[in-house]
């Protein structure tokens, strides 16, 4: 599997870009930044982006989704509990303060265990609300997405619309432990000194997963 990280936006949010060897079908995993940022690692590995795929709705992550939406015509998608916190009005009000361009609305809805397919791979889309209600975390040949669920050494805020630290919690616990100890895990920004870590490395070293405070 070809595999890009770019760390776009002011906010600092890892971009993903995915990629089939041999069909040259590709997604795009929150593209939290402009095309300028992200359409040139496409273009150079020539990749077809049938999906743009957001592990949350917070437009930090999803502020690219119009922009490169027009540039490559894949269909946007996002969890059906996140689409129904955007329809709330004071979690629309409180995402619009935050001052980045909307994303237009998802054109696929997920849920738990369903499966994004480009060319010879499959994303398992595993529900992990928390950080958000419609959290997600994409996992494919040992390889975890987490967006803003599992960082290194932390996890995602919970004083945000939708927002459950005993959520949040209770998703690691079932959803992220029982992933094999070598499991890649990709997050969702560029927090601290590495840029990717190990689930076995976070089940020593990170508190939310059972290693010290």
């Amino acid at each position: 599997m070809l595999l890009k990280q770019l760390c776009v936006g002011e906010m600092e949010v890892f971009c993903y870009i995915l990629g089939c060897e041999e069909t040259r079908q590709g997604v795009l995993i929150d593209p939290g930044g402009t095309v300028k940022e992200i359409l040139p690692s496409v273009e150079e590995r020539d990749l077809e982006i049938r999906f743009i795929i957001n592990t949350h709705c917070h437009p930090d992550h999803t502020c690219g989704n119009g922009m490169l939406q027009k540039a490559t015509h894949a269909k946007i998608v996002l969890h059906e509990a996140d689409h129904a916190l955007l329809k709330d009005k004071e979690a629309a009000e409180y995402f619009g303060r935050m001052g980045f361009p909307p994303s237009p609305p998802a054109d696929i809805l997920v849920k738990d265990n369903d499966v994004v397919v480009f060319g010879n791979y499959s994303l398992e889309v595993l529900h992990t609300p928390g950080h958000s209600p419609g959290g997600i975390c994409l996992y494919c040949d040992g390889n975890l997405f987490s967006g803003d669920t599992l960082f290194a050494g932390a996890a995602g805020r919970v004083d945000v619309p939708g927002g459950d630290f005993n959520v949040l919690i209770n998703s690691l616990a079932e959803k992220i432990l029982p992933l094999p100890d070598e499991t890649v895990i990709w997050p969702g920004h560029d927090y601290s000194d590495a840029s990717s870590t190990t689930l076995g490395r976070e089940k020593k070293e990170n508190p939310y997963l059972g290693g010290e405070w």
